[in-house]
């Protein structure tokens, strides 16, 4: 199952906007706190720390704190500790994505509690960056590591001004999963566009009424933002000063609005939540002939719809412009240090062996089965190769590695993302669940967003 709720759909979300969260943290106090000068936790005139300096810190007696809800990591944390013996790190579950976003909140706030290194979520970063509460990671070297991951990750965890703020540990990736038996039995092709993938979508709901081609759940704010990630979009970009672009219902945006708002009002799709038991009845029983997931969703499909084993298969997404193949990614999440550690050096040097020693990478692939964020692993023959028979010996983890390499590196998130999350689901969700006006309801996100920010203290661009 994915790792965090944002991955689960909004239905799982906190509901409570971002100063609740923060414990009635305006975010324009935040602007003012660190708009201008030196903020302290940004490093960009710090100087590098020696490897003396290190070496001396990895042979200190340390007790690191780390919170994470990933399963069974101290596998993974055993192989730091191996090799750094001076160093322990207690592992503590805080809950699982916004739950253990809200600990770590009040833990700032209160100035006591806080970890030194936390789990943290590609999309949550600039939450935490806004307030100036995690670590610039270059003076102690992180800088050497890009070259190590995906581009577009490392696009992800870095700054406006060259800040590396976390370091990736597993992604996301979005294609297609269809089965091949409900295809076949209609004389379907693989889509190849989302023009051919609305063609089907008619032709098989007319030929069968109780099946559709896909579920676009009126609840997954985090798919929609792959969707638009993959269409071209960039619905938010931050700059120094507390400026922000929000663009939610640009071009690319409404074309995707259209596009889905249309086929949720012809009834050729469903819109049902999803991870839910109805859900996963729908996926069981043959409901749906593809879900439009991430590279986590192979995996977890072959334990939720073990009925349908050996009639799955896997695809890219479909395509606006055919010769320009894209993608977005749904998923994953870093490891971060926070600002206010008493022990930066070996928390940062934690968190760069976690996600880039080759032993404890693999580990994540191959324990907990999350799909690599290193450029070793996805070009690794052993993992590449993997052929389950879930999806008829079809070399799965090959097709997300492809689809890995056409992900846009320039998609940034939001510093409220809650709030983002929130208004989506009763502006844009609620209109494909009422099979309403899509398109009208972007203007009704990108308007609720724009007035949040300024009440905030934001320069809002691009409304």
């Amino acid at each position: 199952m994915p790792t965090n709720p944002f991955l689960s759909g909004t239905s799982r979300m906190s509901r409570r906007n971002f100063l609740a969260a923060t414990g009635a943290l305006s975010l324009g106090a935040a602007l003012t706190a660190c708009g201008g000068g030196d903020s302290g936790g940004s490093s960009a005139s710090a100087k590098p720390v020696s490897q003396a300096d290190i070496d001396k810190a990895m042979r200190t007696p340390t007790e690191l704190t780390f919170w994470t809800w990933v399963p069974n990591i101290a596998k993974e944390v055993a192989l730091f500790e191996k090799k750094y013996p001076a160093v322990k790190v207690k592992v503590v579950n805080a809950g699982q994505g916004t739950p253990q976003y809200t600990k770590l909140r009040t833990a700032l706030k209160a100035g006591t509690g806080a970890p030194d290194l936390v789990q943290i979520e590609y999309q949550a970063i600039p939450t935490f960056t806004i307030t100036d509460s995690l670590l610039d990671l270059r003076p102690y070297g992180a800088s050497a590591l890009e070259s190590t991951f995906v581009d577009w990750t490392w696009g992800q965890v870095s700054g406006s001004d060259g800040e590396v703020w976390a370091i990736p540990q597993d992604t996301g990736p979005m294609g297609m999963l269809y089965r091949e038996d409900i295809f076949d039995k209609h004389g379907i092709d693989v889509p190849t566009t989302w023009d051919e993938f609305a063609e089907a979508a008619r032709r098989l709901h007319r030929a069968d009424p109780d099946v559709y081609l896909t579920n676009l759940a009126a609840n997954q704010v985090a798919a929609w933002h792959g969707l638009l990630w993959q269409a071209g979009a960039k619905p938010y970009a931050t700059s120094g000063g507390g400026d922000i672009t929000i663009r939610v219902d640009d071009a690319a945006s409404r074309r995707l609005g259209a596009y889905w708002g249309g086929l949720a009002k012809e009834g050729v799709i469903g819109v049902e939540p999803d991870f839910t038991d109805s859900w996963y009845a729908a996926l069981n029983k043959g409901t749906y002939a593809t879900w439009l997931t991430a590279a986590w969703g192979p995996v977890f499909l072959s334990g939720s719809a073990k009925a349908t084993a050996g009639k799955w298969r896997a695809a890219p997404l479909p395509q606006w412009d055919a010769a320009r193949p894209s993608s977005g990614n749904w998923g994953g999440s870093t490891t971060a240090v926070i600002r206010s550690t008493e022990n930066p050096v070996a928390a940062a040097v934690f968190a760069q062996f976690l996600n880039s020693d080759p032993a404890s990478a693999r580990m994540f692939a191959t324990e907990q089965f999350f799909f690599p964020a290193t450029k070793a692993l996805l070009t690794d023959a052993e993992f590449t190769g993997d052929a389950p028979a879930f999806y008829g010996g079809q070399k799965v983890n090959q097709v997300f590695a492809d689809i890995s390499s056409t992900v846009n590196s320039s998609f940034q998130w939001p510093p409220f993302l809650d709030k983002a999350a929130t208004d989506w689901t009763e502006t844009v969700g609620k209109s494909l669940a009422d099979k309403g006006d899509t398109v009208a309801a972007l203007g009704s996100w990108q308007q609720r967003l724009t007035a949040y920010a300024k009440g905030q203290g934001f320069t809002v661009r691009g409304s």
